[in-house]
């Protein structure tokens, strides 16, 4: 049930990338179109705000929220293609703050963080997963430039497919790269199933026995 679990997942990713990618390209201008382009920033950024800041700051995200997508169904939030930009770069953004945020210092780093969800770590793998949450940080980084780039330089539907097709791509082949590498490197650390490593990330309740 678990690998399915991860196979229904790849597929709606995958199809949402491919939805999105058509509406940008056909249905651009749509107030609804730029509604349901915005939803992903808009969750993300609730969900960053609520974990990282508290209540208030959900109240704000998500009044802020809802005031922008009452002028998207206006059709006064201006040039939706500047909006998709601002979508992207906005949501890797905040990932890459979150992950780098969690760098300073000498306490443990957000995949480290992730990682004592499932089991307990020691000084090698507190080591290796700060490594890893560096990796996270410049991949967004990169992804952030990359789109400001990408849309300033070559037409809109080069950028469409950086934002919704190339960015979870490069996501997916981080996360399932490292999982597999990780025990190559590391042969000595306990076995994790991929499941998992999403639910930690996801807040979701893990079975500790089911490994």
């Amino acid at each position: 049930m678990t690998r399915w679990r991860l196979v229904i997942m790849l597929l709606g990713g995958a199809a949402y990338a491919g939805l999105s990618h058509w509406m940008m390209l056909f249905h651009a201008t749509e107030p609804w179109a730029v509604a349901v382009l915005l939803v992903p920033l808009w969750l993300t950024a609730l969900g960053l705000a609520g974990a990282r800041f508290g209540r208030w700051a959900l109240l704000i995200v998500a009044t802020a929220g809802a005031g922008l997508l009452w002028l998207v169904m206006r059709g006064e939030a201006g040039d939706p293609n500047r909006l998709y930009v601002l979508q992207h770069v906005g949501i890797n953004a905040l990932l890459c703050g979150w992950f780098g945020s969690t760098l300073r210092g000498d306490g443990l780093s957000l995949i480290g963080q992730f990682a004592e969800r499932v089991h307990a770590i020691g000084p090698g793998q507190r080591r290796y997963t700060h490594q890893v949450t560096l990796a996270w940080t410049l991949y967004f980084a990169v992804v952030v430039v990359a789109s400001i780039v990408v849309y300033l330089t070559l037409p809109f539907a080069a950028w469409s497919l950086l934002s919704n097709v190339m960015t979870p791509i490069g996501v997916t082949a981080l996360f399932v790269g490292e999982h597999f590498m990780r025990y190559r490197l590391h042969p000595e650390f306990e076995r994790v199933r991929m499941i998992d490593a999403v639910r930690a990330f996801s807040g979701a309740p893990i079975d500790r026995s089911a490994r």
